[in-house]
């Protein structure tokens, strides 16, 4: 089993490329503010490592 990280959208999609837009919506979020809580999972970690610069990353338990 895997931990669990909470990943949070901090910044707008406006003008980024279409990769980094489809990252984040297979991560499950698409506005500012909103957060999902994910496995991590070394395919979960390289999307976040993708869209470290629009997304805030928190360890839970």
């Amino acid at each position: 089993m895997y931990p669990k990280v909470k990943v949070t959208q901090v910044r707008s999609l406006i003008k980024r490329p279409k990769d980094q837009r489809a990252t984040i919506e297979a991560l499950g979020l698409g506005r500012i503010s909103a957060t999902v809580v994910k496995e991590c999972t070394p395919q979960v970690l390289g999307m976040i490592k993708k869209v470290s610069h629009l997304v805030k990353v928190e360890e839970t338990e």
